[in-house]
């Protein structure tokens, strides 16, 4: 009888566990199909025997809602419920990657796919499907278990993204197209100006020098050429917004007089205001230095572009004030507040917020009597955001208007002190160097903008060699180059050599060395260096050693200029009236010109006469039939002494730096901009023609 309820007691005891257990089996697919619920996503199983094939689907209550059917009635537990519904495009792909699934008897593939299906009420959707099976020692499935979520709304938001990507990549590159064709238009309206301003500025100034003309005349002469450099202030106006809208404008830190730049816009200001009967007052407070450095041009091109503004919209009788003042003063730096007033015609307050637009004016009807390009207060605001300083204006209509404009400048200790003559000062200055080492770079710019000097680095010996001559080819070479000894590839008197025979003597090369430079003096000199300087780079060490080689260049330069009276030219230029200003120029130092009016002329005419019979070729860049850099190609082509050594000069209304580059590859020696001044050509001819 104990027996027997010893039995009973074990039974009820593994009815009671199996009653947990169930109950535990219970909780858990609750939890489960809770999550489910809450993500969204849909459960399904599938069961297999001993041999491999399944033998019963089970699609979860969730997975069935999720494409709008209720119960295995309207979705039945077979394959088929699924497979059916599947778009067309997706069902090879799917059943492949299932079917691979459940025979990879390694058990390490895993079923993610994404795929469309068939809904009954929303059409198709997408869906994202992850499962793996269960597996018996010998690899055959025992159960495959998966779940099923929802992904078309980020399908549709990734094919939005997707879409949006190529209108921005397909609007990038039609905004680069059109940024080009700008450059082009740009370019070219340049030169088409240019070239006629070129007649009419040297006509001007060669009538001038009549001393037989009447003062009448005179007058008249004089406000021409005032009306060309206004007309060419326009152009420069516009290819500088197009550099500042490209990127290409840079911002310089440099040591000037910041007192006789006030000096220079109160002149001209005050000249204007007298001419107008405007009363006239500039005032500084405060603890305002006379010396700073930052980009004074920059500063002084604001400062007169809102104070002829001034002046151009404020009628006789009004005032003008100028307030400068040093408003603040921490680690180095004072910033300077620039207060503008006038009592002029003002502007609406529905116009202010056009005002720094490009092209845009208040009154912009042909009856607008003031006349503008509208470019200028647009330049302004950009000049004062590269410079991290800020303006704002206020104005009332037929009240007046106050510009307030902050500059932060660096320090500078320096005071006025006798300049010595004829050595360029910290400010006027632009150094190259050519270093390897990009902080040996940073720190020489770091110590020599200090002094107020204008730094440019190149990081090889073929980059600064190139920058040399695109400089050299402007005639605006670098005042110093500084190279370092060691650098691989083209070392520093490779270097030298090299920028020696591209542009000459003139220029002061020192050598930068953390090295003894005894064992390589003799070597480097002949090379063109000048003097040596030891890292680290101090910038009083660097001035001190210019100075003694400028010093030592300049007289020798000053014995070695050539006499340009006697010398034959052949001058290319298809605009008979410039060709004739050119003449009238040249023989203003007894220069022999021989006239050719296209490249294919010129070409002729060098080839048909001996070699050494023209001292220099002047090659107008754009002419018919031949243009000048083809006709300066074919002359260096030529198998004869002079055709390599002979110096071209490209004339022309092409300003940018590319076509710079496009004459220095041609084979020219140097690329003056139309108008030409006469005394920049005479001095290129004589650094040209004495070497």
């Amino acid at each position: 009888m104990s027996r027997i309820n010893g039995e009973m007691d074990r039974i009820i005891a593994d009815n009671k566990d199996r009653d947990a257990l169930y109950a535990a089996l219970q909780n858990e697919a609750a939890s489960l199909d809770t999550i489910h619920e809450m993500l969204g996503s849909g459960k399904w199983t599938m069961d297999f025997d001993e041999e491999g094939k399944m033998i019963h689907v089970n699609w979860s209550n969730e997975f069935r809602r999720m494409l709008g059917y209720h119960g295995t009635d309207d979705f039945p537990d077979v394959m088929e419920s699924w497979s059916d519904l599947l778009h067309p495009d997706d069902k090879e792909r799917v059943l492949k990657a299932f079917n691979e699934t459940i025979s990879d008897y390694t058990g390490q593939k895993t079923y993610d796919v994404e795929y469309r299906l068939l809904t009954k009420n929303r059409g198709y959707r997408w869906y994202r499907a992850v499962g793996k099976p269960t597996r018996r020692p010998d690899g055959t499935p025992i159960t495959y278990v998966g779940v099923f979520i929802d992904i078309t709304e980020q399908k549709e938001m990734l094919q939005e993204l997707a879409q949006q990507r190529e209108s921005l990549s397909i609007a990038l590159k039609e905004a680069e197209q059109a940024n080009k064709a700008k450059t082009a238009f740009l370019s070219n309206m340049s030169h088409e100006i240019r070239t006629p301003m070129n007649a009419i500025i040297g006509l001007d100034r060669i009538a001038l020098n009549d001393p037989d003309i009447s003062e009448k005349t005179r007058d008249y002469l004089e406000k021409i050429g005032l009306s060309a450099q206004h007309l060419l202030s326009i152009i420069n106006d516009i290819l500088d917004m197009s550099r500042i809208e490209s990127g290409r404008m840079t911002v310089k830190n440099e040591e000037f007089s910041f007192a006789k730049m006030l000096a220079q816009i109160n002149t001209i200001i005050s000249d204007q205001c007298r001419e107008k009967s405007i009363e006239y007052e500039c005032r500084v407070k405060g603890a305002v230095d006379d010396y700073y450095i930052g980009d004074d041009m920059k500063l002084r091109q604001v400062l007169i572009n809102i104070l002829g503004n001034a002046v151009k919209f404020t009628p006789s009788g009004g005032t003008i004030r100028f307030v400068v003042e040093a408003t603040a003063r921490f680690n180095g730096k004072t910033t300077l507040c620039f207060i503008i007033s006038d009592t002029g015609i003002g502007m609406s307050k529905e116009y202010l917020p056009k005002l720094f637009d490009a092209f845009s004016q208040e009154d912009s009807s042909n009856t607008n009597r003031y006349g503008s390009t509208g470019l200028g207060m647009a330049l302004t605001k950009s000049f004062v955001e590269l410079m991290n300083g800020t303006i704002s204006v206020d104005s009332e209509k037929n009240k007046g208007t106050t510009f307030t404009v902050t500059v932060t400048l660096i320090d500078c200790d320096r005071k006025d002190t006798e300049e010595e003559e004829n050595v360029p000062q910290p400010h006027d200055m632009c150094v190259l160097v050519i270093d390897d080492d990009p902080i040996a770079c940073e720190h020489a710019q770091l110590v020599l903008g200090q002094l107020g000097v204008n730094c440019e680095k190149a990081l090889s010996g073929s980059e600064g060699l190139q920058m040399a001559k695109v400089r050299q080819a402007r005639m605006e070479p670098y005042d110093l180059i500084l190279i370092d000894l060691r650098m691989p590839d083209m070392d520093g008197i490779e270097t030298t050599r090299q920028i020696r025979s591209a542009v000459g003597k003139e220029t002061p090369v020192i050598m930068l060395t953390a090295y003894n430079w005894d064992e390589i003096e003799d070597e480097a000199k002949a090379a063109g260096v000048d003097t040596f300087v030891a890292k680290p780079l101090f910038a009083g060490t660097v001035l001190d050693e210019f100075r003694e080689a400028f010093r030592k260049k300049n007289a020798k330069l000053i014995r070695e200029t050539a006499d340009l009276k006697g010398c034959r030219v052949l001058l290319a230029e298809d605009v008979a009236v410039n060709a004739e200003i050119m003449i009238m120029v040249l023989s203003m130092r007894d220069m022999q010109v021989d006239h050719a009016e296209n490249g294919r002329i010129a070409v002729e005419m060098f080839e048909g006469h001996e070699a050494g019979y023209y001292d220099a070729i002047l090659m107008d860049i754009r002419m018919p039939e031949m243009d000048g850099l083809e006709a300066t190609r074919r002359i260096r082509a030529m198998d004869r002494a002079d055709a390599k050594a002979i110096p071209i000069i490209a004339l022309t209304a092409n300003a940018f730096d590319e076509d710079v580059e496009r004459s220095m590859q041609a084979g020219l020696n140097a690329h003056l901009s139309k108008p030409v001044e006469p005394d920049i050509l005479f001095e290129t001819l004589e650094g040209l023609l004495q070497h």
